[in-house]
C-alpha cells in the first residue's frame, strides 16, 4: 500500500448470537466503487478468524461458515468501515456484494485545506467539506463553477445577462470574499474570480475542499467568507487514459481528455486537455439579446511527480487556458468589437499558470510550495475597453513538527502582485476614481504560527496567529481558534473563531463596474475589510443493523465585519458608488446537511442553509442586494444492479432575493420569486470501460424572463442614443421610454439557460 489512512471502523451495536455446527456455507461477493472494482479490500467476520481479500477483480470468498449471525466489516483504504448483517439459516451459500461509491461519506479521508498539512477529516479540529468527482458525476458540467451548483451553501452567482462571468458565493456573502486555491496555491484569484472560474475543467480533480469561514490565518488576504482547495490528481493514480465527451441539445459541446506517461522510473506525468464550445446563437426570450455567451475554451493541464528517497514530496504542474467569449445583440460579429452600432461584450482571456511542491532534503519536514501566474484580458463592453494583464508569484515554506501532544506548523510566505490596466484603477493620483493611488505593484509577506494540542484521546485545541505586511496598507494581524471534542465515535462537536481581512480591487472584482450603462464614483479612501467569524458544527453518525447509514452535519455561523466595502446601485441609476459602510456588515445563518445511505443502493443527500445578511448604515438596518435567505440543495441516487443502470435526481431551491432597480418606475419586480434548477440523469456502466450518460438539465425549464416584461434594460437602446437626461442627470420619461430606464443588464439571479438534453460517455483505461 502506498498510503496510509486512519480506519474509523462503521461500530454496529450487536452480538454474535448463537451458531450451528451442522452446515456450513460459502459466503462470496464483489467489492467495487464508482463502477470499478476495489482490490485489496478486506472482508473479515466479527468474533471469528474467518476472511478474505478481493483479487484484482474486486472478488472475494470466505468458505466453511457455520450456521448463525454474524456482522461482517469490510475494510479498504481510503474509505470508511462498512459493516452488514449476516444471517445463516440454512444450508444456501450467501452472495454479499458491497459498494464503497458513496464517496462524500468517507469521513476518514484525508484533507489538507483547514491546518495545512495531512489530516484525517474525522480527527481535523477545522470543519472542512470533501468532495469527489463521484459527487459531480450525479450532475455532470463542463467546469468547476457550475458543478458547485449541488453543495449546500455554495452558490455559483451569475453577475451578467450579457456575458455571463460569475462568482462563488459561501453563505450569501460574494465573490471577493472566497479564496480559489488550487493545490493549498492562491493562484485564482482577483482577474480569474471573475474571468478564470470557467476555466478550469473538472477532469483535473481528485477532490475538493471547502472550509466556511475565515481562514485568512492560514492563506492571508481574500480567505474572508471560506475557501474552495482544488486538489489536482496525482499522477500515480490516474488512469492510463481517460476521456468523457458530453454534448447537449443547446449545441454545448464539451471534451475532456486525460493521458498519463512514465518517463525513466521515477517521473509519471499526467497530462489533461479541456475544449469546450458553445456557439449557438439562442434567443428564447426574444429581446433581440443572446440568452447564453458563446465560448470556445481550450484548457491544457500538466503534472509531474518525481520519486524521491524517503518518500520526499516533488511535484510540478502546469496550466494554460485560453477563451474567447461574448454576448450581446444576435447580429454581433466581431467586426463591431468596440464600436457604437451593434452591442455586444467580447471577451479575450489568456492565462498561464505554474506551481510546485518540494520537500527539502533534510532530517525535518519542511515543504517548499511555489507557485506563479499571468492572466491576460482584452475585452470589450460596447464601447467600454478593458485591458488588464496581471501577474501573481507566492512563495511559502512550512515547517511541520511533533512535540509531545503538541503538533506545530511554522510558515512564512511571499505574494507579490503586479496589476495593470487602462481604468483609472491605476492611474496616479486620480483622486475621483483612485483616492488611494493604490500601487500596481503589492507585496505581502507573512510569517503563521499553528499549534494543534492534543488533549487526551476525544479533544484537540488548534490555536493560530499570522502577521502580514501590506506595502500599501500597513501590519494585519490575524488570530484564529479551533477546538473539537468527540463526544464519542459518532458524535464530534467543533467550534471554529477567527478573523479576516480584505483587500480590495474595484475593478478586478465588481464586474458591473464595466457592463451596462453605470459609471464608477468612490467617495473616500478604502480601507481594508475586516472579519470576525464564530463557527459551530456537529456531526452524528448513525449506523443501522440492516447496514443503512445516516450522517447528520449541522452548522451555525455568524460573521461581523467592519469597513465592509459595498457598491451602491440605488442612490443613482446611472452609477454605482463605491465606499466604507458606515456601520457594519453581518452574515449570520443555520446549515444542515444529511446523506442517507441504504444497503439496496439507493443514496440520498440533502442539505439546506437558512441565512440573514444585512447592512447598518447610519443605524438602518437592510437586507443585501442579490442575496437569498434560504438555499437547498439535493441528490436522490439509485442503481439498478441487474440493469447496469444508475438513476441520478439533483436539484437546488432559492428563495427571494432583492435586485437592483434601476428607478421606483422600473417594472421588473424588485425581489426574485422561488425558483429552483432540477436534473435527471440515467447512466449506463453495463460496457467494458465505456459508461454511457444522457438525461435533462432544468427540467422545469426555469428562467429569470419569467413574469417580467424584460431582464436587460433598454436592450433595444443598448448605447443610450435615445435616453433623454434632464438638467441634474435623471432620466427622463418620453414616448419611447416610459419607464425613464437607461441600459443596464445586471438584474439577473438565474441562468438564462432554459430546459434542454445532454448525452456523453466516459472511457478509462487503468
Amino acid at each position: 500500500m502506498k498510503q496510509l489512512f486512519i480506519f474509523l471502523p462503521f461500530i454496529v451495536p450487536g452480538v454474535l448470537l448463537s451458531q450451528g455446527n451442522n452446515a456450513f456455507i460459502t459466503l462470496s461477493g464483489n467489492v467495487i466503487a464508482d463502477h470499478k472494482p476495489l482490490e485489496y479490500a478486506i472482508i473479515s467476520i466479527s468474533g471469528t478468524q474467518m476472511g478474505a481479500t478481493t483479487d484484482s477483480t474486486g472478488f472475494y470468498r470466505i468458505n466453511n461458515i457455520p450456521r448463525g449471525s454474524y456482522q461482517v466489516q469490510v475494510n479498504c483504504i481510503g474509505f470508511n468501515t462498512l459493516t452488514r448483517v449476516l444471517h445463516i439459516h440454512d444450508d444456501k451459500d450467501v452472495s454479499l456484494n458491497i459498494d464503497f461509491t458513496n464517496s462524500e461519506n468517507k469521513l476518514n479521508e484525508v484533507v489538507v485545506t483547514g491546518t495545512l498539512k495531512e489530516v484525517s477529516r474525522i480527527e481535523s479540529p477545522v470543519t472542512v467539506e470533501v468532495f469527489k468527482p463521484a459527487f459531480f458525476k450525479r450532475n455532470p458540467t463542463p467546469n468547476i463553477f457550475d458543478a458547485l451548483q449541488n453543495v449546500n451553501g455554495v452558490k455559483p452567482q451569475i453577475n451578467c445577462n450579457v456575458c455571463n462571468t460569475g462568482d462563488i458565493h459561501i453563505n450569501g456573502l460574494e465573490g471577493p470574499f472566497t479564496m480559489v486555491l488550487i493545490d493549498g496555491m492562491p493562484i485564482v484569484s482577483s482577474l480569474s474570480t471573475v474571468y478564470g472560474l470557467s476555466g478550469i475543467p473538472n477532469s483535473l480533480v481528485e477532490r475538493i475542499e471547502i472550509v466556511k469561514g475565515p481562514a485568512s490565518s492560514l492563506y492571508g488576504s481574500e480567505a474572508v467568507g471560506g475557501l474552495i482547495n482544488i486538489i489536482t490528481k496525482r499522477p500515480e493514480y490516474a488512469p492510463a487514459f481517460s476521456a468523457d465527451v458530453m454534448s447537449t441539445s443547446y449545441h454545448e459541446h464539451n471534451a475532456d481528455l486525460g493521458f498519463k506517461s512514465k518517463i525513466g522510473k521515477k517521473i509519471i506525468v499526467l497530462n489533461g486537455i479541456n475544449y469546450f464550445t458553445f456557439q449557438n446563437r439562442v434567443d428564447k426570450n426574444h429581446d433581440l439579446f443572446t440568452d447564453v455567451t458563446l465560448q470556445n475554451r481550450l484548457s491544457v493541464f500538466q503534472k509531474w511527480n518525481f520519486e524521491r528517497s524517503e518518500h520526499r514530496i516533488f511535484s510540478l504542474a502546469a496550466r494554460s487556458m485560453y477563451e474567447d467569449r461574448w454576448g450581446g445583440d444576435k447580429r454581433w460579429e466581431k467586426k463591431y468589437r468596440g464600436g457604437d452600432s451593434i452591442y455586444g461584450e467580447s471577451i479575450y482571456t489568456k492565462r498561464w499558470e505554474l506551481l510546485g511542491n518540494y520537500q527539502l532534503p533534510v532530517k525535518e519536514k519542511l515543504m517548499l510550495s511555489f507557485s506563479y501566474n499571468h492572466h491576460d484580458q482584452d475585452s470589450r463592453y460596447g464601447t467600454t475597453s478593458y485591458i488588464a494583464r496581471q501577474s501573481i508569484a507566492f512563495g511559502q515554506i512550512t515547517w511541520d513538527k511533533k512535540i509531545g501532544v503538541h503538533d506545530l506548523l511554522f510558515g512564512t510566505a511571499l505574494r507579490y502582485t503586479w496589476y495593470d490596466d487602462n481604468t483609472p484603477a491605476t492611474r496616479s493620483g486620480n483622486a475621483g476614481m483612485n483616492p488611494q493611488n493604490q500601487p500596481q505593484s503589492i507585496w505581502l509577506p507573512g510569517v503563521f504560527f499553528q499549534n494543534e494540542i492534543s488533549i487526551g484521546t476525544r479533544q484537540r485545541l488548534l490555536l493560530g496567529l499570522r502577521y502580514d505586511h501590506n506595502s500599501y496598507h500597513g501590519n494585519i494581524f490575524t488570530p484564529r481558534l479551533a477546538y473539537k471534542y468527540s463526544i464519542d465515535d459518532e458524535n464530534i462537536f467543533r467550534v471554529n473563531a477567527g478573523t479576516g481581512f480584505r483587500l480590495v480591487n474595484l475593478f478586478t472584482e465588481d464586474h458591473a463596474a464595466l457592463t451596462g450603462a453605470r459609471t464608477v464614483e468612490v467617495k473616500n479612501k478604502l480601507n481594508p475589510e475586516r472579519s470576525y467569524n464564530v463557527n459551530c458544527n456537529y456531526i452524528k453518525k448513525i449506523y443501522t443493523v440492516s447496514g443503512t447509514f445516516i450522517g447528520i452535519d449541522a452548522s451555525l455561523f455568524y460573521t461581523f465585519f467592519n469597513n465592509r466595502i459595498i457598491g451602491d446601485y440605488d442612490t443613482n441609476p446611472n452609477k454605482i458608488i463605491y465606499d466604507n459602510l458606515n456601520g457594519h456588515a453581518i452574515s449570520q445563518g443555520v446549515s444542515l446537511n444529511m446523506d442517507i445511505t441504504f444497503q439496496n443502493g439507493m443514496k440520498m443527500y440533502g442539505g439546506g442553509t437558512y441565512m440573514e445578511n444585512t447592512l447598518t448604515q447610519n443605524g438602518r438596518s437592510e437586507q443585501q442586494i442579490l442575496t437569498e435567505k434560504f438555499t437547498a440543495v439535493w441528490a436522490l441516487s439509485y442503481k439498478f444492479n441487474k440493469l447496469n443502470l444508475s438513476m441520478d435526481y439533483t436539484g437546488n431551491v432559492y428563495s427571494p432575493m432583492r435586485l437592483p432597480l434601476l428607478s421606483d418606475t422600473d417594472p421588473r419586480k424588485d425581489k426574485s420569486p422561488w425558483w429552483s434548477i432540477q436534473n435527471l440523469q440515467l447512466t449506463y456502466s453495463g460496457m467494458h470501460l465505456i459508461e454511457i450518460y444522457g438525461g435533462i438539465k432544468n427540467l422545469l425549464n426555469w428562467t429569470p424572463n419569467k413574469g417580467n416584461p424584460f431582464i436587460i434594460a433598454r436592450a433595444n437602446d443598448p448605447f443610450d442614443k435615445e435616453v433623454q437626461f434632464g438638467g441634474n442627470g435623471q432620466v427622463l420619461a418620453t414616448a419611447n421610454n416610459p419607464y425613464a430606464l437607461t441600459f443596464d443588464p445586471t438584474y439577473v439571479y438565474a441562468p438564462n439557460q432554459g430546459i434542454r438534453a445532454f448525452l456523453g460517455f466516459r472511457y478509462s483505461i487503468k
